[in-house]
């Protein structure tokens, strides 16, 4: 492998979600201390890096999201002597740590926000997005929040509304304010002090809003169901202004005083692809984006991954991509995309082609297992958008389970009443029932990590060829003087193949060269 290459080009992240990982003191909530008790586990994976999820103070009404004060840990997580812990022991084991930061909103919590409201002349009045009501009393302007109901809320210390493009208690902060921004790059500086190797920034295209506060036009109509005010918007000046790349530049001249500091924004909307580009464009911008192209699909098709790979050609100027099957926000993704029958082949089809894709390769916690998503009932449910949208939103608290270690009364995850149910359907996927079983996606997990690592064309090498015929699906990927050519079925039906020489380096769910039955899968290597 080329020594050129930075360590985050072509890695394999490892997202933690920590009240759901590991809990070390029995109180139903995973913690930090509980996170370096396995991270053992992720190192064994192969995995290159973690992100850990929001672990910093809040109130929790959006589990973390919600920052109260971006330099502290929350007492349910540890101390920060806890997170120096998880650094060092990752260290020790050659994992990078990797942080949310989200800069676009707080806690109404936060004393900035406490001194922002208090008046209109006091020294952060400006920090956040505050407008008169119109005349008529009613909000500034149509905007809609995410989470339901209009984007702004009335405030009777100044008179006037402030704006929030999610809860109500998540105060949108103004990045037009040069000493807004300076506060959260010096927040960045704090964590990057400490010691982390990169950031994972949260709804990066949330940070700016129109300052003339236009209306948002209507959305077109659509066949899909719209559950919220928000579906009806166009976003066109609520977020995705266009000074955030700048801003960005800031945050980069920050992270190059440091070395090897990786950058990834998460980028969602309709906007995306041309967002995630100018967010990651040049030597100047982020290193890496990831948006949503499969967190909400309901189907793994071949037209889906080759449109996806050619949004992000090897081009001079063209940022490296990011990609993720599952996370915290979206549902479990062999729930999605396979029958129960078939997810124990599929679960090996998916995590060989996410290892097959030009770009970092980011594991949600569990996923190496083969975890599917868990129906919560209401009267468990955290979720404040499920809880809002009762029952039209999936809830996200399916996808944030706890991790099911082994047999035990709580699946090892170290309290008997934890946060959310395991889930019966996990509960035999453990981490002990699948560790030395050669047949399981956890052990099939650490040979496709290995694959990867070994073969410089998988690992960060340029998309030759993506074609796709019905249900198969074909990869050549190069670098080096490599060539490799994945096929992969994704279709309950056998495909056959009349050219497909070349030396065979992993073949799952029965494959060959000239055959794949349904959900198969084949990795060769040929002559370039």
């Amino acid at each position: 492998m080329s020594g050129k290459q930075p360590w985050w080009k072509g890695a394999v992240i490892y997202q933690i979600y920590p009240r759901s990982f590991m809990d070390s003191n029995g109180d139903g909530i995973g913690d930090l201390p509980g996170i370096t008790q396995r991270l053992p586990h992720i190192a064994e994976l192969g995995a290159d890096a973690i992100w850990i999820s929001p672990f910093f103070k809040s109130p929790m009404k959006d589990f973390g999201y919600d920052v109260s004060d971006y330099c502290d840990v929350d007492p349910i997580f540890g101390t920060l002597e806890d997170f120096d812990a998880v650094i060092a022991r990752s260290h020790e084991l050659g994992l990078k740590v990797l942080i949310d930061q989200v800069y676009s909103h707080t806690s109404d919590e936060h004393d900035w926000f406490s001194e922002s409201r208090s008046s209109r002349d006091n020294p952060r009045a400006d920090w956040y997005v505050w407008a008169d009501a119109k005349p008529d009393g009613s909000p500034p302007s149509n905007w809609q929040s995410v989470f339901g109901g209009p984007a702004w809320t009335w405030d009777a210390r100044r008179g006037q509304y402030y704006l929030h493009n999610f809860l109500s208690s998540q105060p949108q902060l103004n990045l037009h304010n040069r000493e807004a921004q300076q506060a959260v790059l010096d927040v960045m500086r704090f964590w990057l002090e400490r010691g982390v190797d990169g950031f994972r920034i949260d709804a990066l295209n949330f940070a700016m809003h129109d300052p003339q506060l236009r209306d948002n036009p209507p959305a077109p109509p659509t066949d899909k169901q719209r559950t919220r005010p928000f579906d009806f918007q166009l976003k066109t000046y609520n977020q995705s202004h266009a000074d955030i790349p700048a801003f960005i530049e800031r945050i980069r001249a920050l992270t190059d005083e440091f070395d090897g500091i990786f950058t990834v924004a998460e980028v969602g909307g309709d906007d995306a692809v041309r967002e995630m580009k100018a967010f990651t464009e040049g030597e100047t911008h982020l290193n890496s984006a990831y948006g949503f192209n499969f967190l909400y699909a309901d189907a793994l098709t071949p037209q889906l991954v080759c449109s996806a790979l050619a949004e992000w050609p090897e081009e001079p100027g063209v940022g490296w991509p990011s990609w993720a099957f599952e996370n915290h926000d979206a549902p479990r993704a062999l729930s999605r995309w396979c029958e129960p029958e078939n997810r124990d082949v599929f679960a090996r089809l998916k995590t060989l082609l996410l290892m097959s894709l030009r770009g970092n390769a980011i594991l949600y916690y569990g996923e190496e297992l083969g975890l599917t998503q868990v129906d919560i009932p209401f009267d468990q449910l955290h979720d404040p958008e499920a809880i809002a949208n009762w029952p039209l939103t999936l809830s996200r608290d399916g996808a944030r389970t706890p991790m099911p270690w082994d047999d035990s009364e709580c699946a090892g995850f170290g309290s008997t009443a934890p946060w959310l149910p395991v889930g019966d359907d996990n509960r035999p996927r453990s981490v002990a029932a699948q560790h030395g079983d050669a047949n399981s996606s956890l052990e099939f997990t650490k040979q496709a990590i290995a694959l990867r690592k070994a073969n410089p064309a998988l690992h960060h090498g340029r998309v030759v060829q993506c074609n796709h015929d019905g249900d198969l699906l074909e990869l050549v990927r190069e670098a080096g003087g490599q060539r490799l050519r994945c096929r992969f079925n994704l279709g309950n039906k056998p495909v056959l193949c009349e050219d497909c020489e070349g030396r065979t380096l992993l073949a799952i769910n029965g494959a060959e060269p000239n055959a794949l039955p349904p959900f198969a899968a084949i990795i060769l290597e040929t002559d370039t």
